[in-house]
């Protein structure tokens, strides 16, 4: 198991810097070009290789366990998201969190459907000429026509397909790229495998590729995430740019007081960080963190990540001593300081900044009243977001098929667990003579014990049907389960009701035999005799 530090290639930046790719190739030589210096400044803390292997096996047993940790231990995933996601399950966590896993098992074959279909040519020239655009450094797409482009294509492809009245957004692009980064190829066994059963179709029609589980994850990112962002016009987005300056004013009163004064649009700073997730404004192990954070607890996460960049580039005054004009104060949100964002320090403040999900949708229903009166109802009709995996599978329409990973290897019922001393118990044996006694008792007529009629009596099963001989009626029925006589209406006249009187079935269990006789209440000291209720 390789530690999360050992392989550079897959930390670099996502930046069009050329010495990202030697920094790449040369697995992190630090002093070879100013970004290794910059990344050794303020690299991860490398985890300890037995601290990386303990997340991993906890993260294991819970993605085994899926459907009971979010229905009893959700806390403890939100909390095991904020430490990190191990890097090799971090693509099987991710598919868990946003519903994605449960949107393939609903849609088998849709993907390929939708490969398989020609797709509109308007979109397909914008897509080709994206594909070199993103993270052309990384080793996945730093050939053009590469497997890493391809695989991108037909991610991007097909949703224009699954979704033609929204289409392609730029944006997409790079949340697309990163979900291929980190989706494996799950190969179902096979039918001579551990795990595998008869009738089973061959491994190979069956693997899950890359595109297919990415797509499914970019969906619930578009639909359950982010829904409306990359629409046609933009509304959502721009909602929630009101959204995050009106809670910048209650989490850093100097930047909102300075954005105000130079009139800058939320827009112009805040739109490539929300559409794209931070994926082109953090160094990527910050970027991967964040993320984790956003699949679990939602949309919070991405206006907590904005307004603490806000909060640290421009809510003291010294810092805006150097921010005069509109144009100084943009180009500094767009060159941020490499200690804000380092992974660290802004995951432990992205943590602890107090914005709820339920100030979120305060402001958003606040800056939709105003867009209303403004300017008009909403022409983008974008299903309601839901705050992360719990909302997503609270949400599931119907039934949800359960989340049953495969195990490598299969025991009997009775067989022990490996490691455990216990052994199996042995099935208890019945001795050949108590056998033959139960075989011939079981061909003769039982014959009550004394005992057992006399309980039957009690119980009110004192007279057995005439049809049936006595000796065969069962003996076995609980006193209380007997079958009682059936009350037929009478039109004998009654008497009149009395509050103190309590009337009580004469063929009540405990006193059977008194049918159509007296039956005698004490109610204090008085004693009150009636007629019962004639026999049916």
């Amino acid at each position: 198991m390789r530690s999360r530090t050992s392989v550079w290639s897959h930390e670099c930046f996502p930046t069009a810097c050329p010495d990202a790719l030697a920094l790449a190739q040369c697995r992190h030589s630090c002093d070879s070009c100013a970004v290794g210096r910059w990344m050794y400044k303020y690299r991860l803390e490398e985890v300890p290789l037995e601290v990386l292997r303990q997340r991993e096996s906890k993260w294991l047993d819970m993605l085994n366990n899926w459907d009971k940790w979010m229905a009893k231990k959700h806390k403890k995933i939100r909390l095991r998201c904020q430490k990190g996601i191990p890097p090799s399950l971090r693509g099987r966590a991710w598919q868990y969190l946003s519903g994605g896993k449960v949107k393939l098992q609903q849609n088998p074959g849709k993907f390929d459907e939708l490969d398989m279909s020609p797709g509109d040519s308007k979109w397909l020239d914008v897509i080709e000429r994206d594909l070199h655009r993103q993270f052309p450094f990384h080793e996945m797409f730093v050939s053009r026509g590469g497997h890493g482009q391809q695989d991108l294509f037909r991610v991007l492809k097909a949703y224009t397909l699954y979704r033609p009245e929204e289409g392609y957004c730029q944006a997409q692009a790079p949340i697309a790229a990163v979900l291929l980064m980190h989706m494996p190829a799950e190969v179902p066994p096979g039918p001579g495998q551990a795990g595998g059963g008869q009738g089973t179709p061959s491994s190979k029609a069956l693997c899950l590729s890359h595109p297919q589980q990415a797509f499914w994850c970019l969906v619930q990112i578009c639909e359950k995430y982010l829904p409306g962002y990359y629409s046609e016009k933009l509304e959502a987005i721009q909602l929630d740019g009101e959204i995050l300056f009106s809670l910048l004013q209650k989490v850093s009163p100097v930047a909102h007081k300075h954005l105000s004064r130079q009139k800058i649009d939320p827009l112009l700073y805040m739109t490539e960080w929300f559409m794209c997730a931070f994926a082109r404004t953090l160094p990527w192990s910050s970027v991967l963190r964040v993320w984790d954070m956003f699949f679990c607890e939602g949309v919070k996460i991405i206006f907590r990540v904005g307004l603490v960049l806000l909060k640290h580039a421009l809510g003291s005054p010294e810092k805006l001593k150097a921010c005069q004009g509109q144009y100084e104060t943009i180009e500094r949100l767009r060159s941020l300081s490499p200690k804000i964002m380092q992974e660290a320090f802004l995951v432990q403040e992205v943590i602890e900044l107090p914005v709820t999900e339920r100030q979120i949708e305060r402001e958003h229903l606040i800056q939709l009243r105003r867009w209303q009166e403004t300017r008009g109802e909403l022409q983008c009709c974008s299903p309601p977001r839901l705050h992360g995996a719990k909302a997503i599978l609270e949400a599931e329409p119907g039934p949800r098929p359960t989340l049953q990973p495969s195990p490598s290897i299969r025991l009997p019922p009775d067989a022990p667990l490996p490691g455990s001393k216990s052994k199996p118990k042995p099935p208890k044996q019945v001795p050949k003579e108590q056998q033959k006694q139960e075989k011939a008792s079981g061909q003769l007529d039982k014959t009550p014990k004394p005992g057992q009629a006399k309980m039957a009596i009690a119980g009110g099963d004192a007279c057995p049907p005439q049809d049936v001989p006595r000796r065969t009626q069962s003996t076995r029925t609980h006193p209380l389960r007997t079958q009682l006589p059936r009350f037929q209406p009478t039109t004998a006249p009654r008497r009149a009701w009395c509050p103190r009187r309590v009337r009580t079935p004469t063929c009540n269990p405990g006193i059977s035999g008194l049918q159509g006789g007296v039956s005698t209440h004490l109610h204090g000291s008085r004693t009150d005799t009636f007629q019962g209720l004639p026999t049916p």
